[in-house]
């Protein structure tokens, strides 16, 4: 198979099954084998593509001009490649977590649920492998609406206002900041091409070129910058394997993916290095990491503390990319791999929970450890790879950022990284100190039960998931190795 049919396969296999798996809807076995067949078979034709990139070749694919030369054009390179493997290979793990929790919770509209995610993994892979401007922001709009009717899944009055509020945010953030600073780039350079070193060195004052940064960190609002991160949050209301897909798979990465790209093929690091805005959103993402962190602390329920925790991590990878180091581009891309398997692993766990024992909120949660002990053992993994502590990956991601930022002379952000580890343990870990010592007859909640006697653990398919993605943290921690390989080759020329 060439490479370039594994672009196109990438790309179009997730569609052929979304269609196949909305024409089975009346035979859930069928539908649920073809979401994991055309899964599993995506994520070999992604890791196809691996070798190649590692060996220096560069794949690439160019369709017909939709605008006066501009392509629709596609080309896999680290970043892209490392995206597209972690996307793919934990939508695996997240349809077999979809099928114990969608049928242990009775959800309706089954089907549907399958369909979209799947149109969204397309354009994941899309996005990941978009070789210019254009490709990225169709293939990113497309994200943004294939998401929302798996937000708004429910049907109830707030999965609609949730889904208002995600839409309203990204695609508004999209309109007024991402596309006005793609044409301003068009008119600055003749091209949308992402060129190793980038596009845009001497083509405007730098001040200029400061307003055109900022543009692109705020237009990529799923990024979740502060003061648009509104959306995560809202889009709480939809099913854990949504929130595993906006937290984990696709959504979130996509916007700090897309920053990361841009950074390094559009502006290039040595131009936002020497930018006076690349300060001004260095603290920006500082600010976000620090106020999330302190928000997440003081919700009691589940998937809203862990949704600011998530705002708070992406900003780790934005903070890595305006520090403008080789060692923090390193790192932010590090981060993309370590905190998905980390907090896939904590949504899982709360999703689990939630199909187990129809709790949510924190407060009510004592105790269950005793009675769910592989899902509250997974969730302290997963908390301790996030927290960056070894022996489990987030710490090798967190290392290379605050290596970035010394190389950088920001011991400023050095003092947020150690400070924001030691908030993350102060949001984590009371779960399952809770689950583990807590007392049953503790809870807030007036109506919890006063034993989690008759409680077991979720669905076997809920509990194998969050089984693997715990595991992948402990073993990023022990083989980081080509993760950091492949990152270190966007400094190669």
């Amino acid at each position: 198979m060439s490479m370039e049919t594994s672009i196109i396969l990438a790309v179009c296999l997730p569609l052929t099954g979304a269609v196949l798996i909305a024409f089975l809807g009346s035979y859930p076995n069928l539908r649920e084998t073809v979401t994991l067949i055309t899964a599993t078979t995506l994520f070999g034709a992604v890791l196809s593509l691996l070798d190649p990139v590692q060996s220096g070749i560069r794949p690439e694919i160019t369709f017909p001009e939709m605008i006066a030369g501009i392509p629709i054009r596609f080309e896999v390179e680290p970043l892209g490649v490392l995206f597209a493997c972690i996307a793919s290979g934990l939508w695996i793990v997240t349809s077999v977590y979809a099928i114990g929790y969608m049928r242990g919770h009775n959800e309706l509209n089954q089907t549907r649920f399958y369909v979209f995610f799947a149109i969204a993994i397309s354009a994941t892979m899309g996005l990941a492998f978009a070789g210019n401007l254009l490709t990225l922001f169709i293939f990113y709009e497309i994200l943004t609406l294939s998401t929302f009717p798996l937000v708004t899944h429910a049907g109830t009055d707030a999965a609609r206002r949730g889904g208002r509020v995600y839409l309203g945010i990204l695609i508004g953030t999209s309109i007024l900041f991402l596309l006005p600073a793609i044409i301003w780039t068009w008119s600055l350079t003749g091209t949308l091409d992402f060129i190793p070193g980038g596009i845009l060195e001497g083509t405007a004052d730098p001040k200029a070129l400061g307003v055109l940064l900022i543009l692109f960190a705020f237009g990529i609002g799923k990024a979740a910058l502060m003061p648009f991160h509104r959306w995560l949050p809202a889009a709480m209301v939809a099913p854990t394997p949504v929130s595993a897909l906006l937290h984990a798979v696709a959504v979130v990465k996509a916007g700090v993916f897309s920053v990361l790209k841009i950074v390094v093929y559009v502006f290039g690091i040595d131009l936002v290095a020497n930018l006076d805005a690349s300060h001004f959103l260095m603290y920006v993402a500082a600010a976000t990491i620090m106020i999330a962190s302190l928000v997440a602390m003081r919700q009691d329920n589940l998937k809203r503390r862990l949704a600011y925790s998530t705002i708070s991590q992406l900003s780790y990878i934005v903070l890595a990319a305006m520090l403008a180091t080789e060692l923090s581009v390193i790192g932010g891309g590090m981060h993309v791999v370590m905190h998905a398997f980390g907090k896939i692993t904590l949504f899982f766990c709360a999703g689990a929970i939630m199909v187990a024992t129809h709790k949510t909120e924190i407060s009510q949660m004592n105790g269950i450890g005793r009675i769910m002990p592989f899902t509250m053992g997974a969730f302290f993994i997963g908390s301790l790879s996030i927290i960056g502590l070894p022996p489990f990956g987030g710490v090798w991601s967190k290392w290379y950022i605050a290596m970035g930022a010394l190389d950088a002379h920001q011991i400023a952000m050095v003092a947020v990284l150690m400070i924001s580890s030691l908030l993350n343990v102060a949001y984590l870990l009371p779960l399952p100190i809770r689950g583990f010592f807590g007392n049953p007859e503790a809870a807030h909640d007036s109506n919890a039960p006063r034993s989690w006697k008759g409680i077991k653990e979720a669905p076997v398919f809920c509990v194998t998931a969050q089984t693997i993605t715990a595991a992948g943290c402990v073993v990023l921690f022990f083989w980081p190795d080509p993760v950091f390989r492949l990152m270190s080759q966007l400094f190669i020329h």
